[in-house]
C-alpha cells in the first residue's frame, strides 16, 4: 500500500441545464438510479416547482437554504488506540458537508413511503428548510455524538 499522498485536480461538475448550478447538478447525479438522468432531472425540477408554489421563494434558494441547513460542520471517525476504539470528533469540509447532506435529503425522501418521489422530496426539502424533518435529525445526531466524544479529540490524526 502507498503511502504517497496524490494530488488530484479538481474536477469541473457538469452543470444541468435548467439552473446552471453545481451544487443541484451533484445532487441531481447523485439522486439518478440506474443512469436515468433525465428522470432525476424531472423528479428535482417538479420538486422545486412544487416547493416554490409553496414557499413563494425560487425554489432553488430554499433547496440551498435547505442543504445549507442540514449541513454538518462536524463529524465522528472511529479510531483504535491501544485495544480499544474511540468515536474522535473531525471537522467536515465543505464539499463533504455539502455531500453528507445531499446524501441525507435524498436518502431520507427515499425512505419516506406510499407517494411519488417528487412529493416525497418536496416534503423533505420543506422539514430541512424549516429545520426539522429526518435529515435535519441527522445532522443533530452527529453534531451530538461529536460533542459527547470531545474528550476524545486529542487522539485526531
Amino acid at each position: 500500500m502507498s503511502r504517497k499522498s496524490v494530488h488530484r485536480k479538481q474536477r469541473k461538475p457538469i452543470l444541468e441545464s435548467k439552473f446552471h448550478n453545481p451544487i443541484l447538478s451533484k445532487f441531481i447525479r447523485g439522486l439518478m438510479i440506474s443512469g436515468k438522468l433525465s428522470t432525476a432531472e424531472k423528479i428535482v425540477y417538479d420538486a422545486l416547482q412544487a416547493v416554490e408554489d409553496k414557499v413563494k421563494q425560487s425554489g432553488l434558494e430554499v433547496f440551498l437554504q435547505a442543504l445549507d441547513n442540514v449541513r454538518p460542520l462536524v463529524k465522528v471517525k472511529a479510531r483504535r488506540v491501544g485495544g480499544s476504539t474511540y468515536q474522535i470528533p473531525i471537522e467536515v469540509s465543505d464539499e463533504a458537508g455539502w455531500s453528507l447532506a445531499m446524501r441525507w435529503v435524498s436518502t431520507a425522501a427515499r425512505g419516506k413511503k406510499g407517494s411519488s418521489m417528487e412529493e416525497r422530496l418536496t416534503r423533505e426539502i420543506l422539514e430541512a428548510f424549516e429545520k426539522r424533518g429526518d435529515a435535519f435529525r441527522k445532522k443533530e445526531e452527529t453534531h451530538k455524538m461529536a460533542e459527547a466524544n470531545r474528550a476524545f479529540a486529542h487522539y485526531r490524526v
